[in-house]
């Protein structure tokens, strides 16, 4: 039997021998074409070739591509897991010819391939053509009827429509009949009760479609119509997942060597068995756990591809975009994992290794990425488990109070005050044959965006028009200018009556890219109003007070905070070089994802899988210190068009718009397309130094730094710190040797008490026994409660079951308020009673308002309510006895 591996090589063999370039897969991530987030088919990487866009290098192409099905026309994510043959991931192989040949040689080599090659029984084969369509003139594809004929019987080759014969790239552009093959896979007493023809295109999970070959013949115009094409191409693409199903003699997709040895990874770490009878056919008749287990197997396995591939390929789950897609189907993964197989903790980034091994030699992104993808799923899993866990208690309390359908109110709490998915929400209560009230959801979505809007609402006056024209901004060579107010308005809300005013010339900055708007004043005279933000509306230049000048009328001086200015200046500027050193030393997968450039600090938001190490959080800030010392000279390029300064290498940042022509700003090897304010030379900044490295979300890390004075200050206040510690140790020659000895110290005391707590937990082991009473089943129990913290008691229960094993014991203790339980069962005790500690803890934890685990013979609970312990240790004793 053909491996997996090697059926993929035959294909790409086979190919190659007839002329075909084997290129590889394009990543599954698509980032240049707006139609489309991700690869779903295998031409979307010729699609420009197809379109007439680019001239083909290589007029016969083989290859093997990664694609993903999980939105639009094409989703099969709610089929995933359920059947045999779909999936969210999936590989498609293909070939193709750039007006090479065409019908005569696709069919030929299609037949060779699978019949000479891989060994199909041709009496399994069918094959579908173009039956034609009247609506667009077209007759039937006569041609590859019979071309068919040259290798198989009248009745195997079998007329379709346009609806399953004809394919097209989209509403317009090329598009032609295609040919698709079919394989029955059935036993031979199904294939007596019923002929294959008869099942072909009726989604028969084993009589199936494994290869679609297109002949693009024409370009279906705007109005409908259809021209043919000045060349003519061949688009075709096999399943690679069905295809090793139908050589490997399996029922299913997910039963070949493909899926086989993740889902057997799965089955291993979650103590479950895969029996494979999820198949067609079968029905949840079945035991309904075991049925839900293989789904839930499937579902993983396959999920486990997806995600796996699409960070390979530099795409980090989030909420939006394709970001939004990953997420949403390591989620789903997640979900059935802790639902239906007990992972109550991340367990998918422990099969990346698995996949890499099995998928790492076609696709080495997956091993060459393979820290990044494990980093990733695992933040990602420990988020949305914390999420699973309290929300689907609420909703299972909810499905349950609920009579048929869950009422919308209650679903959008999940959702906005516990962060469950409404998706989510709506696939646990079909399991439970449960509606969700979508309409209700809705309307209070619909509520809170009103709410929103109602609390930041405002009164605005209409503008008084003073002046025609448009603002000129000389914000980055001037910080004063004489100006004209050329309208404003007055806006009242909650924080008081403002004025808004737009002037004709202004060196203000507006808010914007991150960085805050300027400040300043308005200066007439000897009189000045203060300018309290500047903010952008409609391309205005909008300057904020809280009164107008005396004479809006006359000229005045728009004149910046230049001190504010110059400091904000030095902390964008900062920003730009750590998001280099950044890129430089993390790596490229980490790109913007919001920031802050303020006066007094900078905040800058990244994509990350992991969290910055202190190492490497010293190595980043000594080498922007390092540029700062450089001195390096700012060029500032202007009006730059995009195509020219994307040439460059410049970086346009997340959340920012650009017109046709930009501004970029490099600083040495920083180049960016930036709007904002900065310094002249890094020189200027000064000390730079990170304050705090935090998770703001999974895969999003939040770095703060100072510069400047904020960093002088805070030099200056460590500086004082240490020598105030250097006058409680009386001014050692060495402060740091001072504190190693008293940390010494601290540790020997440690040891001190340690062996204390072991010797009193031997003593208690020695006397505790005494007390024990008989339950009436040839065995004791002991109910204490001591003073012994969470290891004490642990190494108590172990001495214990040694020395005793027809002991039942179970012990309470409170310290620092908070409550702790622990079960320990002698071998004999569980004999003799039937008892499990595990189970017993699960029933005295409530009432501590605690819960916990653990083993037959040993368990604990810890609580937040002591005031319970007494009850708890009086049931205790009743369970025991």
């Amino acid at each position: 039997m053909l491996t997996s591996q090697q059926i993929r090589q035959k294909f790409l063999d086979h190919f190659a021998k007839r002329g075909h370039q084997i290129v590889p897969s394009a990543p599954m991530v698509i980032k240049d074409d707006p139609t489309l987030m991700f690869t779903n088919a295998g031409m979307n990487q010729f699609k420009d070739l197809f379109l007439g866009n680019r001239e083909a290098k290589h007029t016969r192409i083989a290859d093997t591509q990664k694609c993903l099905r999980v939105s639009g026309k094409h989703n099969d994510l709610e089929e995933v897991g359920i059947d045999t043959y779909h999936h969210t991931m999936f590989e498609m192989l293909g070939n193709w010819s750039f007006g090479d040949y065409f019908k005569k040689e696709a069919i030929q080599w299609a037949w060779e391939l699978l019949v000479d090659e891989y060994k199909i029984d041709t009496s399994s084969i069918y094959v579908t053509y173009f039956g034609g369509d009247e609506k667009d003139g077209l007759p039937a594809d006569e041609e590859t009827r019979q071309l068919w004929l040259q290798y198989m019987p009248e009745e195997r080759i079998l007329p379709f429509s346009r609806k399953d014969n004809f394919w097209e790239m989209g509403d317009t552009g090329p598009c032609g009949p295609c040919t698709e093959i079919h394989v029955d896979v059935r036993t031979a007493e199904e294939k007596a009760q019923k002929p294959g023809r008869e099942l072909v295109n009726n989604d028969h999970p084993q009589v199936i479609e494994i290869w679609n070959n297109v002949f693009m013949q024409f370009e279906r115009k705007a109005d409908g119509s259809l021209v043919e094409l000045p060349a003519q191409h061949v688009d075709t693409g096999m399943g690679f997942e069905r295809l090793c199903m139908v050589l490997q003699g399996k029922r299913s997709n997910y039963d070949t060597d493909v899926f086989q040895p993740l889902i057997q990874a799965i089955a291993k770490r979650s103590g479950k068995t895969y029996d494979g009878l999820v198949t067609p056919g079968s029905t949840r008749s079945r035991e309904e756990s075991q049925w839900m287990t293989d789904v839930a197997m499937r579902v993983i396995a396959d999920h486990l591809r997806a995600i796996s591939f699409a960070i390979a390929d530099g795409q980090l789950p989030s909420n939006t975009g394709a970001g939004y897609v990953i997420r949403r189907i390591l989620r789903r993964a997640v979900r059935y994992g802790y639902s239906f197989l007990g992972f109550n903790e991340p367990f998918m980034f422990s099969l990346v290794p698995t996949l890499a091994k099995e998928m790492g030699d076609q696709f080495p992104e997956l091993r060459k990425q393979q820290q990044l993808i494990e980093s990733v799923i695992q933040e990602e899993e420990k988020a949305f488990l914390r999420t699973l866990e309290q929300g689907t208690k609420r909703l299972e309390q909810a499905l349950s109070e609920s009579k048929g359908t869950l009422a919308g109110d209650r679903a959008f709490e999940l959702f906005d005050t516990y962060g469950f998915p409404i998706d989510l929400t709506q696939l646990i209560a079909r399991e439970q044959k449960m509606d969700v009230d979508m309409k209700g959801f809705e309307a209070e979505l619909q509520k809170q965006k009103e709410r929103s809007r109602a609390a930041t609402a405002v009164t605005t006056g209409d503008w008084v028009e003073l002046g025609k024209g448009e603002t000129a901004f000389i914000g980055y060579d001037e910080l004063s200018t004489e100006a004209r107010i050329l309208r404003y308005r007055k806006v009242s809300g909650k924080g008081g009556d403002q004025f808004q005013l737009v002037l004709d010339r202004t060196p203000f900055y507006a808010e914007g890219g991150g960085q805050v708007g300027d400040q300043g004043w308005l200066i007439q005279g000897a009189d000045q109003v203060e300018v309290i933000d500047t903010k952008r509306e409609n391309q205005l230049i909008v300057h904020f007070t809280k009164e107008l000048p005396k004479d809006v009328e006359k000229p005045l001086t728009a004149q910046v905070n230049t001190q504010r200015r110059g400091l904000t200046a030095r902390n964008h500027t900062a920003t730009h070089l750590l998001h280099h050193v950044l890129r430089k030393h993390l790596g490229t997968h980490v790109e913007q994802k919001g920031s802050l450039v303020a006066p007094d600090r900078l905040r800058f938001d990244i994509s990350h899988f992991a969290k910055v190490t202190p190492e490497e959080l010293a190595t980043i800030e000594r080498e922007v210190n390092a540029m700062i010392t450089d001195d390096i000279v700012f060029d500032d390029k202007r009006n730059v068009p995009v195509a020219e300064a994307k040439a460059m290498g410049a970086m346009a940042l997340f959340g920012e718009k650009y017109g046709d022509n930009v501004r970029v700003v490099k600083f040495g090897p920083s180049v960016e397309l930036c709007g904002g304010t900065h310094v002249p030379r890094t020189g200027v900044i000064g000390p730079f130094r990170i304050v705090s490295e935090s998770a703001l979300a999974a895969g999003i890390r939040r770095i703060e730094a100072i510069t400047s004075v904020e960093a002088e200050r805070m030099i200056n206040e460590k500086l004082a710190k240490l020598e105030a510690i250097n006058a409680l140790f009386k001014n050692p020659s060495d402060i740091v040797q001072a504190v190693e000895k008293l940390l010494e110290q601290h540790a020997s005391m440690g040891k001190e008490l340690e062996k204390f707590a072991k010797e009193k937990v031997k003593g208690l082991a020695t006397s505790l026994p005494a007390n024990a009473k008989p339950n009436g089943k040839g065995a004791k129990f002991l109910v204490e409660r001591l003073d012994l913290d969470a290891q004490s008691l642990k190494d108590l229960g172990y001495q214990l079951r040694e020395q005793h094993p027809d002991l039942g014991f179970i012990a309470g203790s409170v310290l620092d308020g908070k409550p702790l339980l622990a079960v320990s069962l002698g071998k004999t005790f569980m004999d003799a009673s039937g008892l499990k500690a595990g189970e017993l803890i699960k029933q005295l934890g409530p009432l501590i308002k605690g819960g916990g685990g653990g083993q037959p013979d040993f368990a604990t609970a810890g609580g937040k309510e002591p005031g319970g312990m007494a009850d708890a240790l009086k049931k205790a004793a009743e369970l025991l006895s």
